[in-house]
């Protein structure tokens, strides 16, 4: 049987979460969807759309998609979900997780990796994040798990932009994608978000396409004439975008630096297989549980294919891809996603991993 789909849905409290939620249980779309909420106090899609007295813990929705509420281990849920399915019982093509407002969605992305049972029924698609373009700065400024989830997103989505100024909405943008250039940034109004911009966006999927918002990569285009690594723009003591700042009453402005962030590297000769594979390792073990999400299209030397790996935390998974094109540059070109993390260690010792 072909493997599910799941995408993990997380965002700030309040960022329109359920809202969003609501639209996929009810609206006739033609999918037929699994979500799976986590309890968590009066957030809940419960009260609204299942008013039943029933201790009943999954509920078929009118457009043939079903709400599991968990109040147990998500890995629990998900082989509930998987063996009804199997029996004939429930019938859905693809699951929704909505994870809590303060969820770190790492553990629950990893479930799908690391858990062979979950990994022989589901396929972990990607992570959306909604972020609540209101209160977004405040959020980033105070908590860590606001950070992290900018951090693992496949997709971001703002809500509530038409609560603040167009300048705002610009600072927020370019403060997420120095935290998590991967990710499109799109505005989402009330919930309306095309139901393909959530589902089958193929986050986790290893190809060779390394997708980096072309706007954090202009600043050192110009330093690409010898073979190293980025000085890319990074937020240091010289910024003042408006984001970045806090105005504590008394006159001057505070800079805010984010300790989530995101660096390229890239480099125009091919890295040695060995080398990479024990320093990458080496990396993972030390620094793994600061490392969000990491992606990279590689020159190996000695293969004329691609060489793609990509990881959450200490998880890392490579592969080959297609072979580099008839006069392609061959540019091995990574991103990391991570919190605090040595970025010169990491370019110096990559460099070293070069031929």
């Amino acid at each position: 049987m072909a493997l599910i789909p799941a995408t993990i849905l997380t965002g700030f409290l309040g960022s329109g979460k359920t809202t969003l939620l609501k639209r996929v249980l009810t609206e006739s779309h033609g999918h037929k969807i699994a979500v799976i909420e986590n309890e968590f106090g009066e957030e809940n899609i419960d009260s609204d759309i299942l008013v039943t007295e029933s201790k009943e813990q999954i509920v078929q929705m009118s457009n043939g998609c079903v709400c599991c509420t968990i109040r147990e281990d998500l890995r629990e849920a998900l082989q509930l979900l998987a063996a009804k399915r199997r029996k004939g019982l429930l019938d859905f093509d693809r699951v929704i997780i909505e994870t809590t407002g303060l969820a770190d969605p790492g553990p629950v992305a990893q479930t799908f990796f690391m858990d062979d049972e979950i990994a022989e029924s589901y396929l972990l698609d990607s992570i959306v994040t909604l972020v609540d373009a209101k209160h977004a700065a405040q959020q980033l400024n105070d908590r860590q798990e606001a950070r992290r989830q900018v951090g693992f997103a496949d997709q971001i989505f703002l809500s509530k932009t038409d609560l603040v100024s167009a300048e705002d909405t610009d600072a927020l943008i370019h403060r997420l994608k120095h935290m998590n250039p991967r990710a499109p940034i799109e505005k989402a109004h009330f919930g309306e978000v095309a139901i393909a911009k959530v589902l089958d966006l193929r986050g986790f999927n290893l190809n060779a396409k390394l997708d980096i918002d072309p706007d954090f990569l202009k600043a050192d285009d110009h330093d690409h004439a010898h073979d190293h690594h980025d000085h890319d723009h990074e937020h240091g003591e010289h910024c003042d975008h408006p984001s970045h700042q806090h105005d504590h009453g008394h006159g001057h402005h505070h800079h805010v630096d984010d300790d989530v962030k995101s660096f390229v590297y890239r480099a125009t000769r091919p890295f040695d297989p060995a080398r990479l594979e024990d320093f990458l390792g080496a990396i993972v073990n030390i620094y793994g549980p600061r490392m969000l999400r990491y992606k990279g299209v590689l020159d190996m030397n000695g293969t004329q294919r691609k060489v793609i790996f990509q990881g959450v935390h200490q998880l890392m998974g490579s592969d080959l891809g297609p072979e580099w094109g008839e006069g392609e540059a061959r540019e091995s070109r990574m991103v990391f996603i991570g919190i605090d993390l040595p970025r010169d260690i990491l370019v110096q010792g990559l460099d070293q991993c070069l031929v």
